[in-house]
């Protein structure tokens, strides 16, 4: 790693941290030694080839962690790669607890860097689930039904916006919560407004 690929911005962020620097630092290291440029995205370490995303760098109160945008695409014969939840597609993460276990997959995190950069410049990419393909929950379901101007509107949004929709509905555990979000979502939907519009 030499010092001109370092990012001022990342410098800053490492500096703010107050858990797990050691092991981001040393995530950084072995990422940059990759080969990939280093940015500041959505407030964490990000690694891009040619302006478009590789891996980031984030932190959680119980791990740290590397996410392959296309995590999905790569082998880990390790077995390393954890998808954070069912409704991730692409991104896979590889979590840390302590700055040795890093080091212990050095060779192994510089082969599946290696092997995200292939990916990358091969153009491959993660097919998708279609937006029809996700459940619809039966809180939602029933307004649907009986608001004709509510189905109309939901179906004249984007694809990105309906996936939202039904990703957050379906997240909550009880029904009443389920319940709770839809009801608040509904203006929002008749005025054509997504998630987070």
């Amino acid at each position: 790693m030499k010092d001109h690929d370092l990012n001022p911005k990342v410098d800053a962020y490492v500096g703010r941290l107050k858990n797990w620097v050691d092991e981001v630092r040393e995530l950084r290291t072995i990422c940059l030694d990759s080969g990939l440029a280093e940015d500041l995205k959505w407030g964490v370490p990000c690694y891009t080839l040619d302006g478009r995303n590789v891996v980031l760098i984030h932190v959680f109160k119980e791990y740290c962690a590397l996410l392959f945008f296309k995590g999905a695409l790569l082998k880990d014969p390790k077995g390393i790669l954890v998808q954070q939840t069912a409704n991730v597609q692409a991104a896979r993460q590889a979590r840390f607890t302590g700055v040795e276990q890093i080091r212990k997959l050095k060779t192994v995190l510089k082969a599946y860097l290696s092997e995200a950069v292939k990916v990358e410049k091969s153009g491959l990419k993660v097919e998708f689930k279609k937006t029809e393909e996700f459940s619809v929950p039966e809180e939602f379901q029933a307004r649907l039904d009986e608001m004709l101007e509510l189905k109309s509107a939901f179906e004249a949004l984007t694809p990105g916006r309906r996936r939202a929709y039904l990703l957050h509905f379906s997240s909550a555990k009880q029904s009443s919560t389920r319940t709770a979000r839809v009801m608040k979502a509904i203006p929002n939907i008749l005025n054509g407004k997504g998630l987070d519009d």
